[in-house]
């Protein structure tokens, strides 16, 4: 799946943009109701010997929670508050897999959860987080309010 500022030339997100060479470069697919990307880490995101840094993998709940809300609500956001849960250790070198879904909130926000999983399926990190959307054009993406057609219509 691409999302709508991809080719940007001056779209550098450290986490999904293809043109940062020192981003993680997340790529995204559809499942279901929700967004989810893959990933295996290097030593270059390591806290402990061995493990991926805490905030890396917030970042990778954020970018997951995040697009959603771009692709599946029509619009950017910007993140008013995360928070984590790690349940496990997400390994240098290991295969994980991060599912995020949104649905609309109070006050005109939106809610996000995410998990992470291990290539056993097993649980390591949950997050959930709030969004708050921006205007496209306040953002300077070429969005508009189309939702993704293969999500649901949020509650109202």
């Amino acid at each position: 799946m691409t999302l709508p500022w991809a080719q940007r030339a001056d779209g550098h997100c450290f986490g999904c943009a293809p043109a940062n060479p020192v981003g993680l470069g997340l790529r995204f697919h559809l499942d279901g109701d929700g967004l989810v990307t893959e990933f295996c880490l290097d030593r270059r995101y390591e806290s402990y010997p061995g493990v991926v840094h805490g905030g890396i993998v917030a970042l990778v709940c954020d970018e997951a929670m995040g697009n959603h809300v771009v692709i599946g609500h029509g619009r950017p956001a910007v993140t008013t508050s995360l928070r984590m849960r790690y349940v496990g250790v997400v390994a240098v070198g290991g295969r994980y897999r991060c599912r995020a879904t949104t649905e609309e909130g109070r006050s005109g926000t939106v809610a996000g959860r995410a998990e992470v999983r291990d290539a056993a399926g097993e649980l390591v990190v949950t997050a959930t987080a709030v969004y708050r959307p921006l205007p496209a054009d306040a953002a300077g993406l070429p969005l508009t309010t189309t939702r993704h057609p293969a999500l649901p219509s949020p509650v109202a």
